[in-house]
């Protein structure tokens, strides 16, 4: 997802789950799917005391960075782990759509100069967003028990295997030289924190609880993109909360 349509997607997620979580925040033990929350809470702090450090970077990146520039960083990023998302078109048999991600990739990797830039859009190749949990979800496995992990952020027992595959094809992962991984890893770490500042400024000024909104708000994402973007009105009942 290029950064431009990251930043739109974590705005409509803030707004679709607002009113949720407010209703949520009411409920000291949350829903059944987490009953790992005491441990979850515990790492939310740890992941929020690291965002003290990488926030004003992110922060700092945002100002001094052109924003096509920027635009050409997540671009690149983007591009270099795309292959998870092809691997996981086919594990789906979305074989049609596997095809023209190929095609995606080969374009923004060829004349888009190594996925800086992305001409593959403007010929018609759609940009989509598959990964392994998405996979489980797809043939019907259950997400299991809500996660959130130091540094990795929330995931769940049917997510988290998705954690070592995309690192495994992700083609920054094959570079084998640390002078040149260890820096992009930082920066894709600072880009990736950039495209969600307006998130995570919605939920500072609205004064929610941070734990119960990411818990959410990534639920109801996970369910929109298993479903590619038209869940069944049933997986979220309200009788839950």
């Amino acid at each position: 997802m290029t950064g431009h349509r990251c930043r739109i997607f974590a705005l409509a997620i803030v707004l679709s789950v607002a009113g949720l979580v407010t209703g949520c925040a009411t409920s000291p033990n949350g829903l059944e799917n987490d009953p790992f929350q005491p441990m979850n809470r515990g790492f939310h702090n740890i992941n929020a005391g690291l965002d003290l450090i990488i926030k004003p970077v992110a922060e700092g990146y945002v100002a001094i960075t052109p924003i096509g520039l920027r635009s050409s960083i997540s671009n690149f990023f983007d591009n270099a782990t795309y292959p998870n998302v092809i691997l996981n078109d086919f594990l789906q048999g979305k074989f049609s759509q596997g095809l023209s991600d190929i095609g995606r990739f080969l374009v923004n990797t060829t004349i888009g100069i190594g996925g800086l830039f992305d001409p593959a859009t403007d010929m018609g190749l759609v940009e989509h967003d598959e990964d392994l949990g998405q996979t489980f979800g797809v043939w019907g496995v259950g997400e299991g028990a809500y996660l959130e992990l130091p540094f990795f952020g929330p995931s769940s027992i049917r997510d988290v295997g998705n954690i070592p595959l995309s690192a495994y094809t992700d083609l920054i992962f094959y570079i084998g030289e640390t002078s040149i991984t260890i820096p992009l890893s930082i920066l894709k770490a600072i880009d990736t924190r950039a495209q969600l500042l307006d998130a995570s400024r919605f939920v500072d000024e609205s004064a929610l609880d941070s734990y119960i909104f990411t818990r959410e708000a990534y639920r109801q994402r996970r369910n929109h993109l298993i479903y590619d973007g038209d869940p069944p009105l049933e997986e979220f009942d309200e009788s839950e909360y």
